[in-house]
């Protein structure tokens, strides 16, 4: 197996991991603050990627790709949990999960913007097309309502996901794909702590089980586990090409949204993810 083959292997891997994450913030919302989800799981994680870099001794990274660490933090340590929170007060899983659609493109040009990656101009016109069904779907559907705040929430989710990947992608060349990922957490924990501490509910005993059990999943798995696959993946198969994977997300998604919270999934849902599906994966062809 090639170094392309590994890479769409591991993002699989990755996406599949991510792709419970709203379904399990929609749940952890309903009884804890999208700040102390986004807090706490970082909480979680920081400290067990703290515990793994201590028990492999590795060195510390340099002034440079600190700077960096710090970029990849703020996109997928903080930005995209919080703002996806934030954005799952007010509108179902399935829907916040059909703007995963538009991750690749954004994952994308961070690419070329960070890691000078150069795909061929049809690579953005099947892109940007799938991407336009995205943006489409959400403009039109519900008759043509106005986009809702968490819509909006969604969109800057996706842009500041998208750099976050694409550096941590980069970065990951030099530093390995689970040792970027803890780094970040690492760097982020002292502030998470703190503000984990300030967010936390009154009285924990009104918090049923169903969100504590999201909560370990997005820390554990999330924000952790399914990053030591997914940056392993951008890095050594392309970040551009193996970016495109995450249109798998949405099907897998849209499925645990229906199975596990009971939502609705429209004809419209569907047709979206599969127009978009077919436009990546003539994206990933000419990549």
């Amino acid at each position: 197996m090639n170094s392309t083959n590994d890479g769409f292997l591991y993002g699989f891997i990755g996406v599949v991991i991510f792709a419970g994450s709203l379904p399990a913030t929609r749940i952890g919302v309903m009884d804890f603050s999208p700040e102390f989800m986004t807090f706490a799981r970082a909480s979680i994680a920081g400290i067990i990627g703290l515990i793994c870099l201590i028990a492999t001794k590795q060195i510390k990274p340099n002034y440079r790709q600190f700077k960096s660490l710090l970029i990849v933090a703020s996109g997928v340590v903080i930005g995209f949990p919080l703002l996806t929170a934030l954005a799952l007060q007010t509108i179902t899983a399935a829907r916040s999960i059909v703007f995963v659609g538009m991750l690749p493109l954004s994952t994308a040009i961070f690419a070329v913007i960070c890691a000078n990656e150069k795909p061929k101009p049809i690579f953005w016109l099947f892109a940007i097309l799938g991407s336009s069904f995205v943006a489409g779907y959400m403009l039109l559907h519900d008759q043509g309502q106005i986009l809702q705040i968490g819509d909006l929430y969604m969109i800057a989710a996706v842009l500041i996901c998208g750099l976050g990947y694409a550096e941590g992608g980069k970065l990951s060349r030099e530093l390995g794909g689970w040792q970027v990922i803890c780094w970040a957490l690492t760097i982020m924990l002292p502030i998470m702590l703190v503000l984990s501490y300030l967010y936390a509910p009154i009285d924990y005993s009104v918090v049923q089980i169903g969100p504590i059990l999201s909560l370990i999943y997005v820390a554990l798995f999330s924000t952790l586990i399914g990053f030591f696959f997914w940056y392993k993946g951008l890095a050594i198969g392309g970040i551009s090409k193996v970016g495109q994977i995450q249109l798998m997300q949405p099907f897998i998604g849209m499925v645990l949204s229906a199975v596990v919270l009971h939502e609705n999934i429209d004809l419209a849902m569907i047709v979206v993810s599969i127009a978009v599906v077919i436009c990546v994966g003539l994206a990933k062809k000419y990549a």
